[in-house]
């Protein structure tokens, strides 16, 4: 059987094959002939010079523009020193969840008094004798007169200056008490890191010597004088009336 339809057939290129056929006013257009007016139409309209158009006269009222709700240019600035002066931020409502931080006290070093103290183990007490160098590299040696202590454990002592006579040794061969006499008395404390433990003594050892410089009495005997009145009976100043 023989179909009556006849072959379509371009009506720009006259083409008789193509993959797809397009319809138009004028008839069947194959797809090369409809892709390539395609691109045709994009170049013309890239290429066609924009010209700007002219506003249009308004008739009609004029609206009112927006005024900016910011005031930040009202400000006093470098640029615009006549303006306000912005006024003081005031807190938001998150602040009542927010706890204010407080400054810690400044430390104050609170120092301890006592007899004795516990020093790289072992004792060390009043009347101790120690020894201490000083940047030359000699030695001198010094009784301690008190203890002190802080809250960090920080221990020092207030010592009493010790000095050779004539028939001491040589510091650096050893000491020998019974040849030192009392020296000054220190009121500013060392640190014990600085004394080496010489010996144990009685702290009032080497006040019963002579000793160029005086010694504080602890009692406090000296500052006053002790006195009795006399008391008169009651027949005796009828008497001498």
């Amino acid at each position: 059987m023989i179909s009556d339809e006849k072959e379509p057939e371009c009506v720009k290129c006259k083409a008789k094959s193509s993959s797809i056929w397009s319809t138009s006013e004028c008839g069947e257009v194959c797809n090369d002939c409809t892709v390539a007016d395609t691109l045709k139409e994009k170049e013309s309209i890239v290429n066609v010079p924009k010209v700007a158009s002219a506003p249009e006269p308004s008739t009609g009222p004029k609206l009112a523009t927006r005024k900016s709700t910011r005031t930040t240019r009202n400000y006093k600035t470098r640029l615009n020193p006549y303006a306000l002066p912005k006024p003081p931020k005031g807190k938001g409502r998150r602040i009542i969840f927010k706890k204010s931080a407080t400054k810690a006290p400044s430390a104050v070093v609170t120092t301890v008094t006592s007899d004795y103290v516990f020093y790289k183990g072992s004792y060390i007490q009043v009347g101790d004798i120690v020894s201490m160098r000083d940047e030359d590299g000699d030695i001198f040696y010094a009784q301690i007169r008190g203890l002190l202590q802080d809250q960090y454990c920080e221990k020092s002592a207030v010592v009493t200056w010790l000095l050779p006579t004539r028939i001491s040794p040589h510091p650096e061969k050893g000491f020998d008490p019974s040849t030192y006499i009392l020296g000054p008395e220190e009121d500013i404390p060392r640190k014990l890191n600085c004394m080496e433990f010489i010996m144990h003594a009685p702290s009032e050892y080497f006040k019963a010597k002579d000793s160029p410089y005086p010694t504080v009495n602890s009692r406090g005997e000296g500052y006053f004088i002790w006195t009795r009145l006399p008391v008169y009976e009651k027949n005796e100043t009828k008497d001498n009336d």
